[in-house]
């Protein structure tokens, strides 16, 4: 196996921050062990974990989005995936911490996107100043876990209140010990449960959350694209579609 490499290591007013490699695959870590991303060299598009791989497979029940809304930017291989995958023309993105952002594009290949809008703000602050959009993935974690956003009813709301027509809100959530999101309650308050949830090996769940007039999934279709990408992909995302289950 090959050796963990730092590439660099910074500290700033969130905290310890290090690009470290191990073979093909570069790394942005948080704290002292917190994995926050994970980018594979040869191919930036690749999704390495579960998790990223659940985000995707949800924004592709869109039919054709233009343009997606990222709160976290981490390594940035979910928006190379986005770009490549889902055809995204606009990429607009808000990070909380500046030095996130010049990790990305001196050793993750950030540059390389095109229609990258990139705000260093806090989100919940910014969100309003944000454009309509057809897919936001949130994604907003620090080295001790998730952000307040992802419990707050006041910011989901404004989340979905972003999406145009047809968009999807996709939600990277921890879950509790019986296997529920965190804050289910307010999730199912919130949305009415009408939403649709993904677990992945990593211990969290993603959320799939259909904006307004947006239709519930057709999941016959999002399986044959599924296949129709298999090849191409380099993995399978039906396990975890098989997973899927309504909130309800």
């Amino acid at each position: 196996m090959a050796e963990e490499t730092l590439l660099y290591e910074t500290h700033d007013a969130w905290g310890r921050l290090r690009v470290t490699q191990v073979g093909d695959y570069r790394y942005l870590v948080f704290g002292d062990e917190c994995e926050q991303s994970c980018l594979y060299v040869p191919d930036p598009a690749w999704l390495e974990y579960d998790y990223t791989r659940a985000m995707l497979l949800g924004a592709l029940l869109h039919g054709a989005p233009e343009k997606a809304l990222f709160l976290g930017l981490g390594a940035g291989s979910l928006l190379h995936a986005g770009q490549r995958w889902l055809g995204l023309k606009q990429l607009n993105v808000l990070e909380l911490r500046p030095q996130v952002p010049l990790l990305a594009r001196e050793f993750f290949a950030l540059d390389a996107l095109d229609g990258l809008h990139l705000r260093v703000a806090e989100a919940q602050q910014a969100l309003g100043e944000e454009p309509d959009t057809d897919l936001i993935f949130m994604d907003l974690y620090g080295d001790e876990g998730p952000a307040a956003e992802h419990l707050s009813w006041g910011f989901l709301e404004a989340c979905y209140a972003r999406l145009r027509p047809g968009g999807w809100l996709i939600i990277n959530q921890w879950t509790g010990e019986n296997g529920a999101p965190f804050a289910a309650p307010l999730l199912r308050g919130l949305f009415r449960h009408n939403y649709w949830e993904c677990p992945v090996c990593e211990g969290n769940v993603l959320l799939w959350v259909p904006g307004p007039n947006t239709a519930a999934p057709d999941f016959a279709a999002l399986a044959a694209k599924v296949a129709a990408l298999r090849g191409e992909l380099g993995y399978d995302l039906l396990p975890l579609l098989k997973g899927v289950r309504a909130a309800s």
